[in-house]
């Protein structure tokens, strides 16, 4: 199935993902792995949860950390344009029989909460606390010295699927990965901002989150992270990487914290803003589709993901497997 043609009109406009709620198990060592580690900047703690935020943002959170009993994905947000664009937002949802509910949410101003069309949990709002600018505070720049918040992957059973209801919402593909015999997308990634991706999806049991990622200034700040990590107790965390994608260019790392939820660190890809930019295919079986140089992804690449709260997984419809490390 070829790519959907860009929708450039739809029907509210997202200007960019935003922020990710974590439920972790143990705060304090989320804490250690998120502010000290990583080196995002909190916002606001209490002993149930934290906000952070990257060094070049403004908004008041791109990560919130929650305390629970199960480990899991709570929410993907989004910000729009525009109050109006929320209520658009609302009213295309729920002409899709999707539910919306609009929700109280600290630091944001009003938000609309609903889910896409494999279940995963969805936010959208307009406002957010502004905070000081500090990206030229370099005393406080630590660990990776993570910029802004990059894009989300997300296992889905079904990409073409998923390429079909995000295109709908004005995501544009930008890259894909196409299964020869049976011509359905194996993988796509998927942008709002002008970068490569926003949101990616990846065939697999799903919906489960993939990954969230974090975009740092340069490929050294990642060999910085790797030495730091095998040095203070986190070898065991580091999974994938580093190495450079075929797909999007990227030079990366790819982490997982103390509940699992993978991380990546990501920098290098390129500019997506021309509304003709035309999408790059990728044969599955072309080994450099995933890994242009390093090692080939582990199976728990393939495999592991966070589970989306309230949302249950099911198995891809599609079989086909790319190349996968012994």
């Amino acid at each position: 199935m070829p790519v959907p043609s860009p929708n450039l009109y739809p029907d509210f406009n997202i200007v960019r993902l935003s922020h990710v709620e974590f439920v972790v198990k143990d705060i304090a060592a989320s804490r250690a792995f998120y502010a000290d580690l990583l080196g995002l900047q909190i916002t606001h703690e209490d002993e149930n949860e934290i906000f952070l935020r990257a060094l070049e943002e403004r908004g008041h959170h791109c990560v919130i950390l929650r305390k629970g009993e199960l480990a899991e994905a709570n929410v993907l947000g989004f910000k729009v344009y525009s109050e109006e664009d929320l209520d658009r937002a609302q009213a295309w949802f729920a002409r899709r029989d999707l539910p919306t509910s609009w929700i109280e949410r600290p630091f944001q101003g009003r938000t609309l909460r609903t889910r896409d069309n494999f279940g995963v949990p969805l936010e959208f709002y307009h406002k957010m606390d502004r905070l000081p600018s500090i990206h030229q505070k370099y005393r406080l720049y630590h660990g990776v010295k993570p910029l802004r918040i990059d894009h989300f992957n997300c296992f889905s059973p079904n990409v073409d699927a998923s390429v079909a209801f995000y295109n709908e919402m004005g995501f544009r593909v930008t890259e894909y990965t196409e299964d020869e015999d049976s011509r359905m997308l194996w993988a796509a990634w998927m942008h709002r901002k002008g970068g490569v991706h926003d949101m990616a999806f990846t065939n697999g049991r799903g919906p489960r989150l993939h990954h969230t990622a974090f975009w740092v200034p340069t490929p050294l700040n990642i060999i910085d992270l790797l030495d730091l990590m095998s040095t203070t107790g986190y070898l065991a965390n580091i999974e994938r990487g580093p190495g450079r994608h075929g797909i999007s260019n990227a030079f990366f790392l790819y982490i997982r914290d103390p509940d699992g939820h993978r991380i990546e660190i990501y920098c290098s890809d390129y500019q997506t803003v021309d509304p003709d930019h035309e999408p790059i295919r990728w044969d599955l079986k072309d080994p450099q589709r995933q890994t242009l140089w390093g090692a080939p992804a582990p199976r728990s690449w393939f495999e592991e993901g966070s589970a989306f709260a309230g949302a249950g997984a099911v198995e891809s419809i599609l079989k086909a497997q790319p190349i996968v490390a012994p």
